[in-house]
């Protein structure tokens, strides 16, 4: 049996990357093991590491995948939140440094391949751009009626009809508020302006997303729902290679549905949109504070359609600020989350 032996590993807990460390001594391997955010940020940065793939979930990606863009490496964006929480610092770093940005979400990758390499320089209304549209299957509960919503279990929100995902990610699917992030991630990414950018729920997720130019021409990346896809294509651009993923059988393809997102069933949506209009630090507020709701409807303290009152109570309470340095984003960060668990104690206790 062939073994993997790294040149570092790195370990969230401290104590636990001590035991490894031990183990892996007593083994005789040289791995080096280090630990937390700050072993993170030091191993993205490191001289001899051209690619690092960004996909720690939530605000602990904000840290080591900002390290990576600082030193100037290809980052493969996975984790949304770094350009949620802190998008006009990411994308400066990213142009100071000369970082090359490719998106791994599966709805942002389908748009960079839908749009000419020159967009990043020129910008979308020089290449003639008139939308992005970014699609997004309804998550579990697209047709669920809306009075049957506040029972809904983490089972139930957990199970997606297209993607095999994580817990957090799997809810946020199911409130759409992993759409708005998405939202906000897009006009960081491609500098789009709000009103360029609109969801589509699209049940079979065939299509990954789209974009409309001015002539009337609207670019579709299609393919079977496959993280092996957009992620063998930052990998490989600008060529390509096989990822392993099945081909599109056309044939078997019965129909593509398309509807508009209905804001009654999904508010945290309309949170997300609402966030990126007021900018400053309101998308680091909605998203700490979604990270908590939707851990304690897991740990079930609060009800599902609780988690878009928690976020829009943490909107009203924290005072937006404009997101001048990474310690004013932290503030908000932590501000955010405090006032969430607030609420949670208050009305998850008398549940």
């Amino acid at each position: 049996m062939s073994v993997h032996e790294p040149t570092y590993a790195v370990m969230a807990d401290p104590d636990s990357a001590g035991v490894l460390r031990d183990r892996l001594q007593s083994a005789s391997r040289s791995v080096e093991v280090w630990a937390g955010v700050a072993g993170l940020e030091r191993v993205a940065a490191l001289p001899e590491v051209g690619y690092v793939m960004a996909a720690i979930v939530g605000a602990a990606g904000l840290l080591p995948t900002l390290a990576a863009a600082k030193a100037g490496k290809r980052v493969l964006l996975a984790n949304k939140e770094a350009l949620v929480m802190a998008g006009p610092l990411f994308m400066a770093a990213v142009r100071e440094q000369g970082a090359e940005l490719l998106p791994i979400d599966s709805e942002h990758n389908a748009i960079f391949q839908c749009l000419p390499p020159v967009f990043a320089s020129e910008g979308l209304e020089a290449v003639g751009v008139r939308r992005i549209l970014l699609t997004g299957s309804g998550g579990p509960f697209r047709v669920t009626p809306l009075d049957q919503l506040p029972d809904a279990t983490p089972g139930q929100a957990c199970a997606h009809p297209n993607w095999n995902m994580g817990r957090k990610i799997s809810v946020d699917s199911a409130t759409m508020m992993n759409k708005g992030l998405e939202v906000i991630e897009a006009h960081w990414l491609f500098g789009a302006l709000p009103g360029q950018i609109e969801v589509v729920i699209h049940p079979q997720s065939v299509i990954h997303s789209m974009v409309e130019y001015q002539d009337g021409s609207v670019l579709a990346q299609l393919g079977y729902p496959d993280m092996r896809t957009p992620i063998a294509h930052a990998l490989a651009w600008p060529r390509r290679l096989t990822s392993g993923v099945a081909f599109l059988d056309f044939t078997q393809v019965a129909k593509l549905e398309f509807q508009a997102p209905d804001f009654a069933r999904f508010p945290c949506l309309e949170l997300a949109f609402a966030a990126l209009a007021a900018g400053g630090t309101a998308p680091a507020i909605l998203n700490a504070a979604n990270e908590i709701a939707v851990q304690a409807f897991l740990d079930r303290k609060i009800r599902f359609t609780d988690i878009a009152a928690v976020v829009q109570y943490a909107l009203e309470q924290v005072n937006n600020r404009a997101a001048t340095s990474l310690a004013v984003i932290l503030d908000a960060d932590t501000q955010a989350r405090a006032t969430a668990n607030d609420w949670i104690a208050d009305v998850g206790g008398r549940l």
